[in-house]
């Protein structure tokens, strides 16, 4: 039995809460306000997948399959890539609404998610069991 490394059980549970807290700010309070306001249900939703991502990649801190650390080091690197490339779009011309503040905050905490776990996977590569 492997031991598990207190720090990945913390990112895991950073990512299983992005992942839940993303859920609620990019789908259920926007169609939940649409919804109340008479609005289309979608007219306030941000699209996209990166919750699973996050979850499956929290699974792998925990049950760290073989692939996790070169997992890690791929996810962090595209997320943080197109974080840092959204936020120089948005910036360049800020919106602040409740929507582009909600979306802005959530990136800002995936953001240091995602640093602290490439960080994590480049410097202490011995936390991840590997197959290799």
């Amino acid at each position: 039995m492997v031991e598990r490394s207190h720090w990945l059980q913390f990112l895991a549970h950073c990512l299983f809460f992005l992942a839940a807290w993303t859920l609620f700010i990019k789908y259920l309070f926007p169609i939940g306000f649409a919804l109340a306001t008479g609005e289309p249900w979608n007219s306030h939703v941000y699209w996209d997948l990166w919750p699973l991502a996050h979850v499956w990649l929290g699974w792998a801190l925990l049950a760290q399959p073989g692939y996790t650390r070169r997992l890690a080091i791929v996810m962090s690197v595209i997320e943080i890539a197109i974080i840092v490339s959204k936020f120089v779009v948005f910036l360049g011309d800020p919106e602040w609404t409740l929507w582009r503040g909600n979306w802005f905050v959530n990136k800002v905490f995936v953001l240091v998610c995602f640093i602290l776990i490439l960080v994590t996977a480049l410097v202490k590569p011995g936390l991840f069991r590997s197959t290799d």
